[in-house]
C-alpha cells in the first residue's frame, strides 16, 4: 500500500530536488496529497482541464507534471483554478510536479534523453540556472541537416515540427549542445559561441534568437517545446512503476508548440 508522500520522498532524493534553484511556480516535489493508497501512477508535461480528464480517465491517482499546478504563480481559487483542485480532490488524485531537477538528471533528465533519441552522446554540461548546469553538450561529426531531419522526425512523433535557423546545407556540426524546453536566449546563445558550441538544439526560443544566432555562427534547431520536454515524465513514471510496483500511463497531450 503506496501513499503518494512514500513516492513523493523518494522522488525528492532522487531528482536531489532541494539541489537545485529553481522558478517560483515551480515549486518541485509533492504539490497535492491524498488519501490513497497510489493505485496508478499518470505522467504529462502540462496542468490542465484536459491533464485532470485524461487522469481520470485513465483511473490514475497520482500525476507526474513537469509544469506544475502553480506554474503560473499565486492565483485567487475562482474559476477555473477551483474547478480543476475540486476535481483532483474529489477523485483522489495526488500530483508530484519536477522542473528543473527532472531537466538536468543524467539518466531521467529531458535534456540527456533527448540527447539519447538524437544519436548524441553528452560529455559535458552546458546552460546554467543560477549557477547550476541544467544543459548537456558534446562532440560529433554531422551534416547539420542530417541532426534536423532527426530532431524533426522527434517532434513529429509528439504532435510537432522541428526548422532551424538559418544555415548553410553543406553545413556540419561538431560540437552541439541541449536545452530543452525554452532553451533558446541570448545568453545561451553567447556561451555557446564562447565555448566553440556550432549547434544548439532547443524546444523553443524568441524570433531575435534566429538573428542572433546567425550572427554568432550557432545555428539553433528548434524541436518543440512540448516535444522535448515529453521524455523526462515518461521515464520518471516508469521508474515509479518499477520501484513501487505500479501501472503507468503517460498522457499524450501535445500543444502544438
Amino acid at each position: 500500500m503506496t501513499s503518494a508522500a512514500d513516492i513523493a520522498v523518494w522522488l525528492d532524493e532522487l531528482l536531489e530536488s532541494r539541489a537545485f534553484p529553481d522558478y517560483p511556480g515551480a515549486l518541485n516535489g509533492l504539490q497535492l496529497d491524498h488519501r490513497g493508497p497510489v493505485r496508478r501512477v499518470a505522467a504529462a508535461v502540462d496542468f490542465s482541464g484536459r491533464t485532470i480528464d485524461a487522469v481520470l480517465a485513465a483511473d490514475a491517482n497520482f500525476l507526474i507534471l513537469h509544469h506544475g499546478m502553480f506554474w503560473g504563480g499565486a492565483q485567487r481559487i475562482t474559476g477555473q483554478v477551483y474547478e480543476r483542485l475540486h476535481r483532483l480532490i474529489q477523485h483522489d488524485v495526488a500530483v508530484y510536479a519536477s522542473h528543473l531537477p527532472l531537466d538536468a538528471h543524467p539518466l531521467l533528465g529531458n535534456n540527456a534523453r533527448l540527447a539519447a533519441a538524437l544519436g548524441l552522446e553528452p560529455t559535458e554540461r552546458f546552460g546554467a540556472y543560477e549557477g547550476v548546469p541544467i544543459g548537456v553538450a558534446g562532440e560529433t561529426s554531422l551534416p547539420t541537416a542530417e541532426l534536423l531531419a532527426r530532431a524533426d522526425a522527434f517532434a513529429t512523433k509528439f504532435g510537432g515540427r522541428a526548422r532551424a535557423s538559418w544555415m548553410d546545407e553543406r553545413r556540419q556540426t561538431q560540437r552541439w549542445a541541449i536545452i530543452t524546453g525554452a532553451g533558446a536566449g541570448s545568453k545561451e546563445i553567447r556561451d555557446a559561441q564562447a565555448r566553440g558550441i556550432d549547434t544548439l538544439i532547443v524546444g523553443e526560443g524568441p524570433h531575435h534568437t534566429t538573428v542572433d544566432a546567425a550572427d554568432a555562427g550557432v545555428v539553433i534547431i528548434y524541436a518543440g517545446h512540448y516535444a522535448t520536454e515529453t521524455l523526462g515524465v515518461c521515464a520518471l513514471a516508469d521508474v515509479v512503476g518499477e520501484q513501487f510496483d505500479l501501472p503507468t500511463t503517460f498522457l499524450f497531450l501535445p500543444t502544438g508548440s
